[in-house]
């Protein structure tokens, strides 16, 4: 055979073999249903379809957010703090006509004192509202924020008293009595009235999980959580209490220090908060006349009004960089 013929069979071979494989790749490669599927998704059927299916989908996901934010409403709405609420957290057994009460009093009296002091009947009308609405809410806030704190540092030695009761053998409710008739107030008060709850055939889990409502703070919830979990599942009671007063103890521990650490800012915040009034004061026993014209004119008044509004704020911004939560 001769170099052209057998460059022929070569040259047939290949076209051949070229044929076949462009024949064949589609098929073999998935080429031919990738281009159908394409197809199938551009057909205005498909595109309906798809658009159909992501208005579905947002739907579901707007009704789903929808869901959420009524949820979070409820629990908004639940756990906010009525007159009621703040009271009883206070340790005040009175009733909200015997606080309004106590505000209107308080507020007449202070605006008669600014009156006849000042003689000045805008003076006057501030302090009725400063006496009415400010007082109150102040010393209830402060009250209530007392007497949590002295439920947060006693609490850890009621639990104590439960781990040994229970280790020794006694009966979480015995535990319980014991704690309502000897421990130092308010941890006394608050376990008596779930002792008395239980008494009136609320089970004791439901009692624990009130306590968090008259006393907001995380060791109550931790308590009432504890007593829920160990009702459902069981377990070592007295262990799992044991390692929530060690908790306690050192979220205590943490407190204490980082108000030792913040004691020198807070020192300086309360010098420098009270270092204008102070000077003023002083300049006014030395020379009335000279510091007269603050409220006299016009302008003083303004640099009063100005002067006690920026004080206000730096005060606030002091307090907020010097404030801890744990």
């Amino acid at each position: 055979m001769d170099l052209g013929a057998l460059a022929a069979v070569i040259l047939a071979a290949a076209s051949a073999a070229g044929i076949v494989y462009a024949l064949l790749y589609p098929r073999l490669s998935g080429q031919l249903r990738a281009e159908k599927r394409r197809r199938e998704y551009a057909s205005p059927a498909a595109i309906r379809s798809h658009a159909e299916r992501e208005a579905q989908n947002r739907a579901k996901r707007g009704q789903v957010a929808q869901s959420l934010k009524e949820i979070d409403n409820r629990e908004k709405a639940r756990h906010k703090l009525t007159l009621e609420a703040r009271l009883e957290q206070a340790g005040l057994a009175c009733t909200r006509r015997q606080y309004w009460i106590a505000c209107a009093i308080a507020g007449v009296v202070l605006g008669f004192l600014l009156l006849a002091v000042s003689g000045n009947g805008v003076l006057g009308l501030i302090g009725v509202l400063v006496g009415a609405f400010g007082l109150p809410a102040f010393y209830l806030a402060r009250r209530r924020k007392k007497r949590l704190r002295l439920f947060s540092n006693e609490f850890p030695n009621a639990i104590d008293v439960i781990v040994r009761g229970i280790r020794s053998g006694l009966p979480l409710n015995d535990c319980l009595r014991i704690i309502a008739n000897e421990a130092q107030e308010p941890v006394r008060g608050e376990f008596r009235a779930i002792v008395e709850t239980q008494a009136l055939g609320l089970p004791l889990t439901d009692a624990a999980a009130r306590l968090f409502t008259r006393m907001p703070c995380a060791e109550a919830n931790y308590f009432g959580i504890v007593l829920a979990i160990q009702q459902k599942t069981g377990g070592n009671l007295a262990e799992t209490l044991s390692n929530l007063s060690r908790v306690i103890r050192e979220r205590r521990k943490m407190r204490d220090k980082i108000a030792a650490v913040s004691m020198e800012a807070k020192a300086s915040a309360a010098i420098i908060g009270s270092l204008p009034v102070a000077v003023s004061l002083l300049v006014y026993l030395t020379s009335p006349r000279y510091m007269e014209i603050l409220w006299l004119s016009d302008t003083g008044r303004i640099a009063i009004a100005a002067g006690l509004v920026w004080m206000a704020v730096g005060i606030a911004v002091m307090k907020k960089m010097i404030d801890f939560e744990i």
